[in-house]
């Protein structure tokens, strides 16, 4: 009788060890499109029908901040339209005339998405809505968005203005690259001048996922008959920026919390630079020591998916041959940049570990003449 236990034993032992725990499995979504990326690295962990064409609503109004920020001056005064006044949808209710700070009005763009201050906002940059929307056309392409095309700045309706899941998340993604823009998007109210008033226009951030959802910090909701219900949601864990996109979606909150929900099982935070690390060293010309190793300035994670691991990432060195003494212990002489497969992830200085002191005229002196008799005497031999 106890061979059959054993037996049973051995392999409830057997399953235990090579089952390990089940991978987590792709959400059910209501979505028509949708797709998951980790932000830093492009890496699309979820993608349905992602590449497809479709009205993006307000969504669109994460490139018009883009757009602004990298165009305007936060400090214009902007006076907006009657034009602008008139835009129908959601609005910041600015008044013909009516004279706000650029950055201001862009609160109002991406906290209630007003209609109404990304026409100022665009008639102030470019003389135009028309003119502005291509310039946002341009940068989306130039990020790599190429299946978008813009023709207002705000998402309404027009059979011209499209874009796809996928390219709005990277539109997000190079969006986080600009400090201006998190902070914006992640504000939860705003207090601003309310012109003919007695009290001060007061928003306040629709995204609701920045409260309901653990390291949520963005981005914009969006809603047209045509368009159905559209969230860009983004939330950063332990160093890990996940953006989801879902459009069309019945459910654009609950399809969002178990995208995010689904991601951040499938990447991890590795840490792969500590500061300090000494990558290289390199030849000091007339130091009192002949080389001095490099470190990083600062450390670095990464994050890591279930495929691939570090193996996913390489390491470009830009330093000089040698550097000339003195060099103080800190300097900065070069970079070390790291990529994900081939898309640069990050850049980090690499600074001298020591110092090395200039040598004395005397050292000078000497160490010319010995390597001129060394020469001499090979020459001679």
């Amino acid at each position: 009788m106890k061979k059959p236990l054993q037996l049973c034993l051995a392999v409830t032992v057997t399953l235990l060890l090579h089952t390990g725990p089940a991978l987590a499995q792709p959400p059910e979504l209501t979505a028509k499109s949708a797709i998951l990326i980790e932000a830093s690295t492009g890496k699309i962990l979820y993608d349905r029908r992602s590449q497809e064409r479709r009205p993006p609503a307000s969504t669109t109004k994460m490139m018009t901040l883009i757009t602004a920020l990298e165009h305007g001056k936060l400090d214009d005064i902007v006076t907006a339209s009657e034009v602008a006044s008139q835009t129908e949808g959601s609005t910041l209710w600015l008044a013909p005339g009516e004279q706000l700070k650029m950055q201001d009005l862009l609160y109002g763009v991406m906290l209630v998405s007003g209609n109404d201050a990304t026409v100022a906002v665009a008639e102030h940059i470019s003389g135009s809505v028309g003119k502005f929307a291509e310039l946002m056309t341009a940068k989306a392409k130039a990020i790599g968005a190429v299946d978008t095309h813009f023709t207002n700045s705000n998402g309404l309706p027009d059979p011209q203005h499209y874009s796809t899941a996928r390219d709005l998340a990277f539109i997000a993604a190079y969006g986080y690259k600009n400090p201006l823009f998190a902070e914006i998007i992640t504000t939860p109210s705003r207090t601003m001048p309310w012109a003919g008033k007695d009290h001060e226009r007061e928003i306040f951030n629709e995204n609701k996922l920045l409260w309901q959802y653990e390291g949520a910090n963005g981005v914009k909701t969006g809603y047209t008959d045509e368009a159905g219900p559209c969230l860009v949601s983004a939330a950063k864990r332990n160093g890990i920026q996940l953006i989801a996109v879902v459009l069309d979606s019945d459910y654009m909150w609950t399809d969002s919390i178990a995208l995010l929900d689904y991601g951040f099982r499938q990447v991890r935070s590795q840490p792969y630079f500590q500061q300090g690390d000494v990558l290289r060293t390199i030849r000091v010309a007339n130091g009192k020591t002949e080389s001095i190793p490099l470190a990083v300035k600062d450390s670095l994670a990464v994050p890591v998916f279930e495929e691939g691991g570090v193996s996913d990432y390489h390491t470009v060195l830009e330093v000089p041959n040698r550097v000339e003494a003195p060099i103080r212990r800190g300097q900065k002489v070069g970079v070390v940049k790291t990529l994900f497969k081939e898309k640069e992830i990050a850049v980090i200085d690499l600074v001298a570990a020591d110092s090395s002191e200039k040598k004395s005229l005397w050292s000078l002196v000497w160490t010319s003449l010995r390597s001129l008799v060394s020469n001499l005497m090979q020459y001679l031999a």
